[in-house]
């Protein structure tokens, strides 16, 4: 299949519900392969590592935005992401970028693993309670949902009686994170934009009346003293980046990553016995099934990358996903192996863009897996689950288990185990 071809199959339903065979039809074209005029898709590790890396390739500005999507100012959804720091370049992205950083500090994170542990254990409580004698539960709405959603609400400082609404309202507005999107689609993604635009817009009016402890404060306070450090469109638009991508990758990491443990079930019991391994677990699973597949670059200057000249102005498609599984870099890369040396997956991207909210996203994930292994024993699929019918943001629409009986320790302890055993 060549790769003009190949590309085409992945953006089909068919491709998007489960991308990895059309990965390897393209890396079997090399690691970054030509697919028109100026158009290039990078399937392998080191490849993306570097390009993402690399100051010649940026995000699309608004000069190339015009060029290539006339009339984006007009879709509420484009422009809300154009605006905000995950669609700008330096300087502008690190302007903004560094106004949010405060809150994602290591040290901040760290400190926030308690609160992590008491919500989860509260919504384990719930799952038990709704799941008493064997009626299923869907891990999504229950656990993989509420769980990043409360903390990235907690920051922000959007009330808990709030958050059901964003789950919909994000679900629509992320379409236009796709490489290819309908009018139809682009007009569900515009409805979610100006839903959650018009949610913030009043959050940011109740904060000027009555200030609190939290981010959306902060860059309201640095909007008010300075418009030129942030913009009014900057700051709603960043504030609806950061609910959203402060979740949603979180979720799907998650749903992903749960598919895959109860899967392989030695694996499974070797976190349940040994939570310390928790964080080599994680890396694994995003490296496994990442919750974010691809993103996009522009060249502004000539370079070359995988064996190939690129032109000033190339676009090309870093697929993530692909870059995980380069067998250059992980031998038997379809094999979910957390006792892999030095996993660092592309998940989270890499360079200037590198996710804001990835040391928090790890931290959940870090605390929800040995969690749910070590209180929910006969945690079980309940049929068949229902992926999205995406790429960027690879998940699940449903994801229904029975929870079982919980472990009989009464002090949520981490049980002794034996040695460690490999899957």
């Amino acid at each position: 299949m060549d790769p003009v071809d190949a590309l085409a199959l992945l953006m089909s339903p068919e491709g998007r519900v489960n991308p990895y065979p059309t990965y390897e039809r393209l890396r079997a074209h090399g690691p970054v392969v030509q697919a028109g005029p100026v158009f290039y898709a990078v399937t392998g590790y080191a490849e993306a590592d570097e390009i993402l890396r690399d100051p010649r390739f940026g995000v699309l500005d608004d000069e190339l935005r015009d060029q290539f999507l006339p009339g984006w100012r007009e879709s509420p959804a484009v422009a809300s992401i154009s605006r905000s720091m995950l669609r700008t370049n330096p300087p502008d992205h690190s302007r903004m970028r560094r106004l949010a950083a405060g809150a994602f500090t290591p040290r901040r994170i760290a400190a926030m693993r308690d609160v992590v542990v008491a919500q989860a254990d509260e919504l384990v409580d719930a799952m038990l309670e709704r799941g008493r004698d064997g009626r299923p539960v869907d891990f999504l709405a229950d656990f993989a949902y509420p769980l990043p959603v409360g903390v990235i609400c907690a920051l922000l400082g959007v009330p808990a009686a709030d958050r059901p609404l964003f789950r919909r309202w994000a679900a629509d507005l992320t379409g236009v994170l796709e490489p290819e999107i309908t009018p139809e689609e682009l007009a569900v993604a515009d409805r979610g934009a100006t839903e959650l635009r018009d949610y913030f817009a009043e959050l940011v009016r109740a904060r000027r009346r009555a200030p609190a402890d939290d981010l959306t404060t902060a860059l309201v306070q640095v909007h008010d003293a300075d418009g030129g450090r942030l913009s009014g469109d900057e700051l709603l638009a960043n504030l609806v980046v950061l609910l959203v991508a402060g979740f949603e990758t979180t979720t799907n990491l998650l749903g992903n990553g749960l598919v895959v443990l109860l899967e392989h079930a030695r694996a499974a019991g070797a976190l349940r016995g040994h939570p310390e391994f928790a964080a080599d677990y994680v890396d694994e699973l995003l490296r496994y099934d990442s919750p974010v597949q691809l993103t996009s670059r522009m060249s502004t200057a000539p370079a070359d990358h995988g064996g190939l000249h690129l032109p000033a102005g190339s676009w090309l498609l870093v697929l993530l996903g692909a870059a995980n599984r380069d067998p250059r870099r992980y031998p038997e890369p379809a094999r979910f192996d957390p006792w892999r040396p030095q996993i660092h997956p592309l998940s989270f991207g890499a360079g200037p863009h590198y996710c804001l909210g990835a040391g928090l996203a790890r931290l959940e994930a870090q605390v929800a897996f040995p969690l749910l292994l070590r209180r929910l024993p006969g945690l079980a699929l309940a049929g068949e689950p229902e992926r999205r019918v995406r790429l960027t943001l690879r998940g699940y629409a449903t994801l229904p288990v029975t929870v079982g009986e919980e472990s009989p320790l009464t002090d949520r302890g981490t049980p002794a185990g034996a040695a460690p055993v490999t899957p």
